[in-house]
């Protein structure tokens, strides 16, 4: 089901937005990243096993963010029973969407409010993932990853309006699994120390760039739902 009744794959949409996002991921993310891996003994710093923790990490921030797609869009069939609230969703995924590109080229922070919501359960969820640290195993990276997927994010917060709008949690926790592996680009390599591609996804043209395009996408998608709130 697609959410924004385009012939877009919102699949393919929603790993672009991630994509696009990267520079907010690293903003937020890549300092733990970085220290994670300097948590690591030095003893035990070889390429093969940070590789491995950092996409255990990864790995484990995504089965979270799947994890709360499919709980958000379970919401969504109980809140979408009629045509008008379906609508309704729709609409606030793509408010949703052009809010995370305001953040995402630092043009209004209002989305940081948002983040507030999931402070409170951050608060019981930060002491367990200190107890898994220092992360010498994957196991262990899978784990603190898991408990990291739910660090309050705007970003992921504007995805999860779209899952609510899927209204099925199978599509839900796919949306954000598509989302999760758009980011994984830029926080494998930034938690790797290439700062080039930090330095470019950070750019403000880049920024800018990838908000209006979301913001394109926000606005196709009212677009194409205002025959509907028209008619309604």
């Amino acid at each position: 089901m697609d959410p924004t009744g385009l012939g877009l794959p919102p699949m393919l949409a929603a790993f672009v937005f991630g994509l696009l996002g990267g520079a907010h991921c690293i903003g937020m993310c890549g300092g733990i990243m970085s220290a994670l891996t300097f948590a690591v003994p030095p003893s035990m710093r070889s390429p093969a096993r940070l590789s491995g923790l950092l996409l255990g990490y990864n790995l484990g921030r995504i089965a979270s963010y799947m994890v709360a797609g499919a709980l958000v869009a379970a919401l969504g069939t109980l809140i979408a029973i009629t045509p008008l609230a379906r609508l309704v969703l729709q609409v606030l995924a793509a408010v949703m969407l052009i809010l995370m590109a305001l953040y995402i080229a630092n043009w209004w922070k209002g989305l940081l409010a948002v983040e507030a919501v999931g402070r409170r359960l951050w608060r019981h969820l930060e002491p367990l993932g200190r107890r898994l640290m220092p992360v010498i195993k994957i196991p262990q990276a899978l784990a603190l990853g898991a408990v990291w997927g739910w660090l309050p994010c705007g970003l992921v917060y504007s995805m999860l309006a779209w899952s609510l709008a899927v209204a099925d949690p199978l599509h839900g926790a796919v949306l954000m699994a598509a989302f999760g592996l758009g980011t994984l680009p830029a926080l494998l390599v930034t938690g790797l120390a290439a700062r080039q591609l930090g330095d470019l996804i950070r750019h403000r043209t880049t920024r800018t760039l990838a908000a209006l395009s979301i913001i394109a996408f926000a606005l196709w998608q009212l677009w194409r739902v205002l025959p509907a709130m028209t008619h309604g």
